[in-house]
């Protein structure tokens, strides 16, 4: 159940340039494996790149501020971008956020096909992420 860090994800007005940065500033690259596979249809439709150093993905994500609005959840993980943690137990790690007392929105894979996602705060308002992987 213990999550590890998997992605950090920063909302930009300006996808195009943020890739240009962390590629030519911070020297990511363009990330080949492990590519979610957006759910456009169904949420989210903006437009997204994802780079990586080698270990940890970053997700340069085009804001959407109305994006709970559309999904009626409260939580919206691209009005200021998250930090995400991937699970093997999500329904387990669920439990685990119920006996301490956190609310969170539950995503399901409505915004990435084979992810299954919840979505919460930490106590400064930092939005957090654990997912599941379906095995394929």
């Amino acid at each position: 159940m213990k999550p590890k860090l998997h992605h950090i994800n920063f909302s930009t007005k300006n996808v195009t340039e943020m890739t240009k940065f962390y590629k030519e500033i911070l020297l990511l690259e363009t990330e080949k494996d492990d590519i979610p596979v957006l759910e456009k249809d169904k949420a989210y439709s903006g437009e997204v790149e994802f780079v990586t150093d080698g270990k940890i993905q970053t997700h340069l994500a085009e804001i959407d501020l109305n994006l709970n609005f559309k999904t009626g959840l409260a939580i919206n993980p691209l009005a200021r971008g998250h930090i995400a943690f991937r699970t093997e137990n999500l329904e387990e790690f669920k439990k685990h956020l119920i006996e301490h007392g956190i609310n969170y929105s539950d995503w399901g894979e409505m915004a990435v096909s084979g992810w299954k996602q919840i979505f919460f705060y930490d106590p400064d308002g930092n939005i957090i992420e654990v997912h599941q992987k379906n095995p394929n």
